[in-house]
């Protein structure tokens, strides 16, 4: 068998050398690790397959590309015409972060709903203060907005703590868990008005750019929580802060912003009941995270030295990933 060559660019420093004997179980391809710096004009040469997200003026160097596999669920930007060779694979990460997230998801909305960061807040402060009623996951209803891994697990969490759940997605299947009620994307404006809670786990397409405008956010109950962990500029960033400001939301949680990283100036960090993190609810500083890309990379391998289709294989159309087969 002839073998394939690929170059790991992954920042290895976050995967242990543990890992390594179980991507070189494969035969039938020749590892090697570098990082972008560290390529030749022989690495271009022969490189049939890439593993990490390889910045997207470098790529059309590589003149054997047959797949890359990204290390994040979203393919920003590489779905692009011109970016990878024609012909050449694309595959994600989905099915990585459903537990990392869900749980950033759980945590912060128990945030809000307590109010502890109000009384993080006192404390600074050293103020003992009241800051009066506090909702609860028990009896609310939660919009979930993009129903794959992230929002599937997340639901899961919700019912199990008694919330009642609604999923939104582009295509429903039939086979869709942890869901009371499900609608496509033509029913978002219909549902939002329901929702206690609305949580936005949704790629970065043109369709959804500036999703989350004015007139959502107008839509949305006045004790509402808004929680965004997709991409940044699926949010309109200052429609937001006008709807908190003016008392129209209750709270919001944003993991991503647009733009990227937020300015220190931006008035959104003086937000009371504005929670902003750096893009670290999906990241790699879970154990479990770095388990869960390892197999997907390792069972992708096999699929393709088989030809049989990727996981998590990326439709260039859509941006989303492959209905699974």
């Amino acid at each position: 068998m002839t073998k394939k060559k690929t170059i790991v660019l992954l920042d290895w420093t976050e995967f242990p050398l543990e890992y390594r004997p179980e991507l070189e179980k494969n035969q039938g391809f020749d590892i090697q690790y570098k990082f972008e710096k560290e390529l030749t004009d022989q690495d271009f040469n022969e490189t049939e397959v890439l593993i990490g997200n390889c910045k997207h003026d470098l790529l059309k160097k590589f003149r054997n590309l047959k797949w890359l596999q990204l290390a994040t669920s979203g393919a920003d930007g590489y779905t692009t015409p011109g970016v990878l060779p024609k012909g050449t694979l694309l595959s994600g990460a989905t099915g990585t972060f459903g537990i990392t997230i869900a749980e950033y998801l759980m945590a912060t909305t128990l945030l809000i709903q307590r109010k502890l960061h109000r009384y993080m807040d006192n404390q600074r402060q050293s103020l003992w203060q009241k800051e009066g009623d506090i909702q609860s996951i028990y009896g609310s209803t939660f919009l979930i907005i993009g129903l794959g891994d992230i929002g599937t697990e997340f639901a899961k969490r919700v019912k199990a703590l008694g919330g009642y759940t609604i999923g939104i997605k582009r295509t429903i299947y039939g086979n869709e868990e942890h869901v009371d009620e499900v609608y496509t994307n033509a029913e978002l404006d219909n549902q939002i008005p329901k929702a206690d809670v609305i949580v936005s786990s949704v790629p970065n397409t043109p369709e959804t750019l500036k999703m989350y405008n004015a007139n959502r956010f107008a839509k949305m109950k006045k004790n509402a929580i808004f929680i965004n962990v997709g991409r940044g500029n699926a949010v309109d960033t200052e429609a937001l802060c006008d709807a908190l400001q003016n008392g129209e939301l209750h709270g919001a949680v944003l993991d991503v912003t647009d733009p990227e990283p937020l300015p220190k100036e931006h008035r959104a960090w003086q937000i009371p009941n504005l929670v902003i993190t750096p893009h670290v609810s999906g990241n790699y500083d879970l154990k479990e995270t770095k388990d869960r890309l390892i197999d997907i990379v390792t069972q992708n391998m096999e699929h393709f030295l088989n030809g049989t289709p990727l996981q998590s294989e990326i439709d260039f159309q859509t941006g989303y990933s492959k209905k699974k087969l």
